[in-house]
C-alpha cells in the first residue's frame, strides 16, 4: 500500500480544537493505533459509510462523522471528529450537504478528499416536485434554487458513485485496486436488481404523487416517474408557512392522497397535522440519511418500496 499523503497544515482554529480535546492529528480518538495494513477512511454520513464498507471490504477501516440517530444536516464537528478528518487517508463526503464537513475538508482535506457530488451533476432542488403556487414563500425558498444532495435514493446514481470510489481507493491502495473494482461491480449488480424491483413495483400504481415532510425524494421521484409534494424544502427543520400548509392540504385533497409521509429523524407533527386535515394516514418514508434500525441501505430501500406500493395503491 502506498504511503498516506501528509495532511495540510492545520488552521489555528483546528489546532486549538485538537489541543482542547487532548488529541493529536495522528490519534484515532479510540485510544488505539491505526492499522497500518488497512486504509483509514472517514465517511461524512451513513450512505457513504455503507458504500465505502461494501467496496472497501476488509481492506478499509471506516469511521462515520454522523452518529446514529443524529440529523446529518445539523452536524457540528467536535475535536475528535476534526482529528478524524485530519488523519484520514481518504475523506468521503458530499459538498453542500453538511457545512461543517465542507469547512473541515476545505481546511484540512487536501487531495485526500473524495466529493461524491462531483461524480455526476446533482439535480436542482425542485426536481421531482409538484408545480405549486407560492414558490418562494417563507420556509419554502429552497425549492426555487440550489442542488438536491440526496442522490443515494436513486440506486443507479449510487452505483456510479461506487465505481468512482473504487478508483479512488485503488489510487490510495494500488496493490488491491482490482479487489475494489470487483466489489464495486458486485454492489452495482445488487443496486441494479434493486432498481428493477422499484421500476416494476411502482409501474402499476393508481397514484403517482407522494406528500413528504421535506423534499428529500427528488431523485427517487424523478427516476421512477413519481411526483413529490413537499411540506418543506431540503432542510427538514424548516417550518412551513401557513400558506404552504394550506397549499399542500389542497393538493393532497386534489390528488386524493391517502398517506402523508414523515421520516425517521424529524418530528412527525406537521405531517400529522396535514393528515388529520385531509383525512389521510401517516407513514414513514426513510430518506436513509442515517443507518436504519435494522438491516442496511438495501433493506431500507426495499422497506420504502413496500411503503410506497401500499400508499399509492400499486397492484
Amino acid at each position: 500500500m502506498t504511503a498516506r499523503a501528509t495532511p495540510r497544515v492545520l488552521t489555528v482554529a483546528t489546532a486549538a480544537l485538537l489541543a482542547l480535546g487532548g488529541l493529536s492529528a495522528c490519534s484515532d480518538g479510540d485510544g488505539g493505533g491505526k492499522d497500518p495494513d488497512r486504509v483509514d477512511v472517514v465517511a461524512a454520513f451513513y450512505p457513504l459509510q455503507f458504500l465505502t464498507e461494501r467496496i472497501g471490504g476488509d481492506r478499509v477501516v471506516v469511521g462515520n462523522l454522523t452518529k446514529p440517530g443524529a440529523e446529518p444536516h445539523d452536524l457540528e464537528l467536535n475535536p475528535r471528529q476534526v482529528g478524524q478528518v485530519v488523519d484520514a487517508e481518504l475523506i468521503v463526503y458530499l459538498t453542500g450537504f453538511q457545512p461543517a464537513v465542507d469547512e473541515a475538508v476545505e481546511q484540512n482535506g487536501g487531495d485526500r478528499a473524495f466529493d461524491v457530488a462531483g461524480v455526476a451533476p446533482l439535480l436542482d432542488a425542485a426536481a421531482g416536485g409538484h408545480e405549486h403556487e407560492g414558490e418562494g414563500e417563507a420556509g419554502h425558498e429552497e425549492e426555487g434554487g440550489g442542488k438536491d444532495p440526496h442522490l443515494w435514493l436513486d440506486p443507479t446514481r449510487l452505483a456510479t458513485v461506487g465505481d468512482k470510489l473504487a478508483e479512488r481507493l485503488g489510487a490510495v491502495d494500488p496493490d488491491h485496486a482490482a479487489d475494489y473494482t470487483a466489489r464495486a461491480g458486485a454492489l452495482r449488480a445488487e443496486l441494479t436488481t434493486l432498481d428493477t424491483e422499484y421500476a416494476e413495483g411502482l409501474r402499476t400504481c393508481l397514484r403517482r404523487e407522494i406528500v413528504t415532510s421535506h423534499t428529500a425524494f427528488g431523485y427517487l421521484a424523478e427516476h421512477y416517474k413519481l411526483e413529490q409534494i413537499g411540506l418543506t424544502g431540503l432542510t427538514p427543520e424548516a417550518e412551513p408557512s401557513p400558506q404552504r400548509l394550506a397549499e399542500v392540504a389542497r393538493e393532497a385533497r386534489e390528488h386524493q392522497a391517502g398517506t402523508i409521509f414523515f421520516e425517521t429523524l424529524v418530528s412527525p407533527k406537521v405531517a400529522e397535522t396535514i393528515a388529520r386535515e385531509v383525512g389521510a394516514k401517516t407513514a414513514v418514508l426513510d430518506p436513509i440519511e442515517g443507518p436504519p434500525a435494522e438491516g442496511d441501505y438495501l433493506s431500507a430501500m426495499r422497506a420504502n418500496l413496500q411503503t410506497l406500493r401500499t400508499a399509492l395503491d400499486c397492484s
